[in-house]
């Protein structure tokens, strides 16, 4: 890829820079434990943050932040447009989130991550300006058969053809929000069963397209950032995703058409990030479908981490332990 304002050859994220990112999510995660339960998001929020930057700025890499966190919820946060790593090496867009879920983080509840998702320079859709979007998340069976535009039960009823399996033995993901009531009774009307999140829809979109976990499809109306990182996971797994934008107000709207959003649209895995070469990679906070959490062990911290990548399309298990010893403040 040429860089349009110098000229010269943007170099590719390698393999190596997957390695590197873990030692960033691994850190959050860990600073992350002793907020765990204790009724602080804000507080855990802020120690993922710190660690992460920290790492970040020992990585080998020219990133800019187009998905940072903290402007929708005013958390602490990885802002928008702040570069990090040394500066040398690939030329990178990330999205960051330290901790998804913080509110479970805070009720040490299941299913918080910190993540990190990596594509080439000036390939991830900006939806910064729009705070919410549509999804529907699924394995490779969905390409063909699911359309965000057509009825719940219609697709329900195609993609358990597509994998063939009956109606009644598909389970759908979806966070558990006021707004998807009448959501959740169409998808249990077709007789198919329901997995409500009580947060971390990015999780439940890439265990939606994971191969031998319990959820078929993810659904719902949720954060746009996060269905941009999770469009990095999707590609490393050749899962489905579709999404539109969901503006809650006018100003909202006008912000986004002035960034170049496209609203009534369809945004696939594609157009959401434009790059072949995606990374995504994530360590668990607390126990979870997709990685399990950070534990203490007499000496040790055990970390769990998943690590996928859309050029080679493999996905990799990352189990370490640390010297508790390293991590006393």
């Amino acid at each position: 890829m040429v860089n349009p304002e110098t000229g010269t050859l943007f170099l590719h994220p390698d393999r190596n820079l997957a390695m590197e990112l873990v030692r960033a999510t691994e850190a959050a995660a860990i600073r992350a434990v002793p907020f765990i339960g204790k009724g602080d998001k804000l507080g855990a929020d802020g120690a993922a943050v710190d660690a992460m930057r920290k790492f970040l700025g020992t990585v080998d890499f020219d990133g800019v932040v187009v998905i940072g966190e903290g402007e929708k919820d005013k958390a602490p946060m990885l802002f928008n447009g702040e570069h990090v790593g040394t500066g040398h090496g690939p030329a990178c867009d990330i999205a960051v989130d330290p901790i998804d879920g913080t509110s479970l983080t805070a009720a040490g509840r299941q299913n918080a991550i910190s993540m990190i998702a990596v594509a080439d320079r000036g390939t991830m859709l900006d939806a910064s300006s729009v705070f919410y979007m549509q999804k529907i998340v699924a394995g490779a069976e969905g390409h063909g058969v699911l359309d965000i535009r057509q009825s719940i039960g219609d697709n329900i009823r195609e993609f358990a053809k597509a994998k063939g399996k009956a109606v009644g033995e598909i389970v759908v993901a979806v966070l558990d929000r006021p707004r998807h009531e009448g959501l959740i009774e169409d998808i249990r009307a077709t007789g198919a069963g329901t997995r409500l999140m009580l947060d971390g829809d990015v999780a439940g979109g890439i265990n939606a397209a994971l191969y031998g976990t319990r959820i078929d499809m993810c659904v719902g109306i949720g954060g746009s950032p996060e269905g941009v990182a999770t469009a990095c996971a999707i590609k490393a797994l050749g899962g489905f995703i579709q999404t539109i934008l969901e503006p809650k107000t006018d100003e909202e709207r006008a912000k986004g058409l002035a960034a170049g959003l496209k609203f009534d649209h369809v945004y696939d895995a594609d157009s959401l990030v434009t790059s072949d070469n995606t990374f995504f990679v994530a360590t668990g906070v607390t126990d979870g479908g997709l990685v399990k959490g950070v534990k203490r062990l007499g000496p040790i911290i055990r970390t769990e981490s998943i690590v996928l990548r859309s050029h080679s399309g493999t996905i990799r298990r990352v189990n370490a332990d640390h010297l508790a010893a390293k991590w006393l403040d």
